[in-house]
């Protein structure tokens, strides 16, 4: 199934009924008078947050939806029914956007949350809501409100507490598939990922989920190579591991061209916990092995973890580090959460 995280689409709820002009005549019966029953309000449109999807793919091909016109009045007061709603059903992390692709309307982050996002309009009176002593048989009836109508952005961040980002061919994909039952693309060239992967990771009893978004190169944030437009992936999650290839020229280099494209990124993501890996080090003698880690210490400020997800090395210490960190940030998070005092009791 293709990977979409991001879908415009058209809403529009559905108008409310007519009321009918009708009048009751009856065989034997002496007094008539006016009859005419209200209008059933329109449909509205909601979004559903449901569990069982992960893409937004259900919107690529299907774009306008249209709630149902409420049913039009009746002789003999009966009123109309409401119209059918629309029921969009969104992947959990689904962001609601109006159509300057900015304004947030709603953040669906839990399994059964439903918003709703356009009201349908409400029906008209039929004339038996007209009837007075001075007006006995009024001959007018009120039409139905038009519903409401707008443009919408559709924008899936996918619910992850580790986000691995890196330069192309750092060993994302690699290092993804050795930990989890994800089965990622893997070949010796830039930009293997084309789209966000997921997996579940499982150590010590403990299990965290690992996003792997396409690899950043300078520029980025201009929309060079496959752009930024995947950080939105990462922006959910509680810490970083940030992977730099040992075999390149430069590993310090690489490390702020990530870095920078981060920070011109923003939404925090450069404010978050990080942990900083030099891969494919099974690939490097030990002197070189020394003097690149070297080179990426003096650009990231701490020791960087040498690993190789081919032969295993450092691969269970990298996990038990990034289980750490997302429990420190989980403590900070409880931490910020302010405490409702306990109220004084009286007898």
């Amino acid at each position: 199934m293709k990977f979409l995280d991001q879908a415009k689409i058209y809403v529009r709820s559905g108008d409310g009924g007519a009321g009918s002009v009708s009048f009751r005549r009856e065989k034997y019966i002496e007094y008539g008078g006016p009859d005419g029953g209200d209008g059933g309000r329109g449909g509205d449109v909601f979004v559903e947050c449901v569990e069982g999807l992960n893409t937004l793919i259900d919107y690529r091909f299907h774009q306008h939806f249209k709630a149902k016109t409420g049913m039009h009045g009746m002789g003999r007061n009966r009123s109309g029914g409401k119209g059918d709603d629309v029921v969009l059903k969104v992947p959990v992390g689904t962001e609601i956007l109006e159509e300057d692709n900015e304004t947030v309307i709603a953040d669906l982050t839990e399994p059964g949350q439903r918003l709703l996002l356009l009201k349908g309009g409400n029906g008209g009176f039929g004339n038996a809501h007209f009837k007075s002593s001075t007006n006995q048989a009024p001959r007018h009836a009120n039409p139905g409100l038009q519903g409401e109508e707008k443009w919408i952005w559709l924008r899936l961040k996918l619910i992850a507490d580790v986000g691995l980002v890196g330069m192309p061919n750092a060993g994302k994909s690699t290092l993804l598939a050795a930990v989890s039952a994800a089965r990622p693309k893997i070949a010796d060239y830039p930009f293997t990922t084309l789209h966000p992967n997921l997996g579940v990771v499982e150590i010590d009893g403990r299990g965290f989920v690992l996003a792997d978004i396409p690899g950043l190169i300078e520029g980025a944030h201009d929309g060079i190579g496959l752009g930024d437009r995947f950080l939105g992936h990462v922006e959910r999650t509680r810490t970083l591991l940030h992977l730099v290839d040992g075999t390149q020229e430069d590993p310090g280099e690489a490390y702020r061209v990530v870095r920078g494209e981060l920070e011109a990124y923003g939404h925090g993501l450069a404010e978050k916990p990080e942990v900083v890996a030099l891969t494919k080090v099974d690939a490097l003698s030990d002197e070189i092995r020394a003097e690149k880690a070297a080179e990426l210490e003096a650009a990231c400020g701490q020791p960087p973890l040498q690993l190789s997800s081919t032969s295993g090395e450092n691969v269970d210490r990298t996990l038990r580090m990034l289980i750490r960190a997302i429990d420190k940030d989980r403590e900070v998070e409880a931490s910020q959460v302010p405490q409702v005092p306990d109220e004084p009791w009286h007898p």
